[in-house]
């Protein structure tokens, strides 16, 4: 039997077919069976990778009230939104059951309980045994993002267990919050998930920085896109690439230990499947000397609160 105090974990870092439910899934399978493959028990993709991030909205003026054209592209990304109570990530779950490995997926979520026409940037944990855990909804999106995703809430500040290990994760921006990272080392956190667009700017710093604050490890999941990664019948495509950088987004996906030192360097420009085994005994030697929320807390000074209730506009009582 193996010794659960070891993992082997995989970064992801794909680009999406942009905008295209069906055939990013398939690419996601496909790395998934990859991880697993070499042993991995815990695959993590980029946030939003289904169906993509929303890279129109700087370069066709997404700031525009009551825009024809923003209006259509809306659309369009709504058509192609993760519904999950429709069924859309089945085929995740399923092949996550059936190779034992945990999935954490970004999606673009079509929210049910929001009514279904508006997007959160939601952060997806599938477990080995193949069930959805945890939906984590962004808490405030980014910049330019609030024009097309709505404000989360606490519910998905959990953590879930794996092997010897407990794992939280967060979307991108989020991992800048020391609140919403204090919430998860509280509870138990020594695997940190960070999940990003992509972007080396992203990762190379905050990824070190979390696992020395949390004494944990740190894996940064990126996505990859360049204007090559947008299929011919995207609206507004000659716009939105006019004066295309090489990459929208370089990946930069990453692994530190809780020393702060590179499990995985940041990988950039080049889609793959990168795979480590860490050693949940990293963890226990790191907090002799700092715990943030162990022996090295004052909660009788300072203490947080979150509300993990789901919000909702309407209560129905029937």
């Amino acid at each position: 039997m193996a010794d659960s105090r070891y993992l082997t974990v995989a970064l992801g870092q794909l680009a999406p077919v942009w905008l295209n439910k069906a055939q990013t899934i398939e690419k996601i399978l496909a790395a998934i069976h990859q991880a697993a493959d070499q042993g991995a028990k815990l695959v993590a993709f980029g946030e939003t990778l289904l169906p993509g991030y929303p890279f129109w909205l700087e370069p066709t003026g997404g700031a525009v009230f009551n825009s024809e054209k923003q209006k259509r592209i809306h659309s369009h990304y709504l058509q192609q939104a993760v519904n999950i109570e429709n069924g859309d990530l089945d085929e995740i779950c399923t092949l996550a059951g059936q190779r034992g490995i945990a999935v954490i997926v970004g999606t673009a979520e079509r929210a049910s309980d929001r009514g279904g026409h508006s997007i959160y940037c939601s952060l997806v944990y599938v477990s080995e045994s193949g069930q959805i855990k945890n939906v984590h909804r962004k808490l405030m999106p980014t910049y330019e993002e609030r024009l097309t995703w709505s404000p989360g809430d606490g519910h998905g500040l959990r953590t879930q267990a794996l092997g010897d290990f407990t794992v939280g994760a967060l979307n991108c921006w989020e991992n800048w919050m020391p609140l919403p990272r204090a919430a998860l080392y509280a509870q138990g956190e020594d695997l940190h998930v960070a999940i990003w667009p992509g972007g080396l700017h992203n990762t190379n710093d905050i990824t070190r920085f979390i696992a020395k604050e949390g004494r944990s490890f740190v894996m940064s999941a990126s996505s990859l896109m360049r204007a090559s990664d947008f299929p011919a019948d995207t609206p507004y495509l000659d716009e939105i690439i006019a004066d295309a950088p090489e990459y929208f987004a370089n990946g930069g996906s990453c692994i530190a230990a809780p020393n702060g030192e590179w499990v995985i360097e940041p990988q950039v420009g080049e889609e793959g499947v990168y795979v480590a085994t860490i050693d949940q005994h990293q963890v226990l030697e790191e907090r002799q000397n700092f715990d943030p929320v162990g022996h090295y807390s004052r909660p009788d000074v300072t203490q947080l609160h979150v509300n993990r209730e789901r919000q909702s506009t309407v209560k129905l009582l029937d």
